[in-house]
């Protein structure tokens, strides 16, 4: 009898669930929820605006994605749950929450609808940035050895600064907060009624290490006195390993999910980390970029290398029996998505209709033409702030050389080219480092969509691009770790890398560097490369200074 698994993808804007075959990787059918309150960066509900920077999510919503997704995807797949062994789920990190000792979020209680430090703050949440620029102050002047685990800087998008800033500016919040978790950890306490706390997280956004566990107390007591205890009495629970079990499927989720009480439910993963099995990636060497909204490079390593500026890296973290080493753009699809919003007339979008294109395909089709430099632009891919190297979401956006003949598609080509240009940032900086990068790899919506940009990618890094043989990758990637949770006795695998060769998925078609095109780039990133330094690294903080008179203006 065919055994299957489930795998849900939690992104920044949706919540998608896949229903695979565990003999061979096959997706027999997909189901997708956009969150009902999408992401509240400018107010909450009830119409409190918030400031800059802040980016929230309703907890309901991931409920919602539970109880309409997979109903959905099992019905379309025609699969009877008594063959279903496994369940699984990836999401964005950090993206955190208060609850109750119960598991109660706090903007779920009465009377706290209007209190903004209740709500989820998603990965892209940057209003912590003076927590995390103290916080990587006093590390390095105690001369903490783990700072240098995480590239020498602790992101605004972590843990304990988002914690940090809700002690700041709610201290009512804090209080009443018995745990503060990943909402990956906490969808898992919903569905088996245990909270568990995944290796991953803990370790790349929390600063847990395999071997030392969380930053001494005195740490946290040289932060700010009063988090001196917060592992204590507002972290404390075992950390489980990926791919290991979180528990099994209740009564009570079996009634709205349709799964057969006993389930197994694996242990919760970062959406970016989980792809990596599922484009058969097992060793060190290999890059995958997931593409998206932003964009997560990860890479295996057989050692410890510290890498200046990168995300971090943690034993196990990716896959057993390696060090898997991340880094960040943050903000990518994000700002294509921008740029067609606010700076693309309507002609274009008349002409696309006409085309029977979106406007992503006709912009596209018209930039395709242009030779690299033809434009006479480049730009910067700091539209929301810098994740890798730099690490300072204070940066922001540039395009240079635009003139009154600059055309749409000029500058859409412009942007993509910036996001390549930042990423062969990232290549280098590994390279420099010892930990080498030989291939490249892509997943996520851009990688299956967006050939041009997979060439100019190929182009600018001058290696070969292999693409996810998966529009899913954290579906199918989260649906490997179900089946290793249940255990071959249930008719699944006993180790992620049997899983993976079963049910990876990678196209046989690939993107090869073109010679001309990587010879015209070079150039083009030497310019790049000296306007990343000049604004990025203190030469002219323009920007910041910018940013704190808009801030300024905003607080008035």
């Amino acid at each position: 009898m065919a055994k299957y698994a489930i795998g849900i993808d939690f992104g920044t804007l949706s919540g998608r669930a896949a229903v695979v075959s565990l003999a061979d990787g096959t997706e027999l059918a997909h189901s997708v929820l956009d969150y009902p309150h999408a992401v509240m960066d400018e107010k909450l509900p009830s119409g409190r605006p918030l400031p800059p920077d802040w980016a929230l999510e309703h907890p309901a919503d991931y409920l919602d994605v539970l109880k309409t997704t997979i109903p959905d995807a099992m019905k379309k797949a025609g699969v009877d749950p008594a063959d279903v062994i496994g369940l699984a789920i990836d999401f964005t990190a950090c993206t955190m929450l208060p609850v109750k000792a119960d598991g109660t979020p706090l903007c779920m209680l009465p009377g706290m609808e209007d209190e903004p430090h209740a709500y989820i703050k998603l990965w892209k949440h940057h209003a912590a940035q003076d927590e995390a620029n103290r916080l990587n102050a006093i590390a390095e002047e105690r001369g903490e050895e783990w700072l240098s685990r995480y590239g020498g800087k602790i992101s605004s998008e972590w843990m304990i600064p988002k914690i940090w800033q809700i002690l700041n500016e709610a201290p009512e919040i804090y209080e009443q907060a018995d745990y503060f978790l990943e909402a990956a950890d906490w969808v898992i306490w919903q569905l088996t009624g245990v909270q568990t706390r995944n290796s991953c997280t803990a370790g790349y956004k929390a600063l847990w290490h395999k071997q030392n566990g969380y930053p001494d107390k005195e740490f946290f007591r040289a932060l700010d006195p009063r988090l001196e205890n917060l592992i204590e009495e507002k972290m404390n629970c075992p950390i489980s390993p990926l791919g290991s079990r979180a528990g099994e499927i209740t009564a009570e989720s079996a009634a709205f999910t349709g799964l057969l009480p006993g389930t197994a439910v694996a242990v919760a993963n970062v959406d970016a980390h989980v792809a990596v099995p599922a484009v058969k990636i097992d060793g060190p060497g290999k890059m995958l970029a997931i593409m998206g909204t932003s964009t997560c490079h990860m890479v295996l390593g057989e050692g410890e290398h510290n890498v200046p500026g990168i995300c971090g890296y943690v034993e196990d973290g990716i896959l057993p029996g390696f060090f898997g080493y991340e880094a960040g753009q943050s903000c990518v699809g994000d700002h294509f998505a921008w740029f067609v919003e606010n700076c693309v007339p309507a002609s274009y979008f008349a002409e696309a209709e006409k085309a029977g294109m979106n406007i992503h395909q006709y912009l596209a089709s018209k930039a395709v033409l242009l030779k690299p430099g033809q434009s006479g632009l480049v730009a910067l891919d700091w539209w929301n702030g810098n994740r890798s190297i730099l690490v300072d979401v204070d940066l922001t956006g540039m395009m240079l050389g635009m003139t009154l003949q600059t055309k749409p598609e000029e500058m859409y080509r412009a942007l993509i080219e910036a996001t390549a240009f930042g990423t062969r940032m990232i290549v280098e900086d590994f390279n420099e480092h010892g930990v080498a990068i030989n291939e490249f790899y892509a997943a996520g919506g851009i990688s299956q969509k967006d050939p041009m940009m997979m060439q100019i990618y190929a182009d600018v890094l001058n290696l070969p691009v292999y693409i996810a043989g998966t529009k899913q990758c954290g579906a199918l990637g989260s649906a490997i770790m179900a089946s290793v949770a249940a255990g071959s006795e249930r008719g699944g695998y006993d180790s992620v890398f049997e899983a993976a060769q079963h049910m990876g998925k990678l196209k046989d078609e690939y993107y090869r560097p073109n010679p001309e095109n990587v010879a015209l780039y070079d150039k083009l990133y030497a310019e790049y490369k000296l306007l990343h330094d000049y604004f990025g690294r203190g030469a002219n903080d323009v920007m910041k200074r910018l940013k704190q008179l808009k801030l300024s203006l905003f607080n008035d």
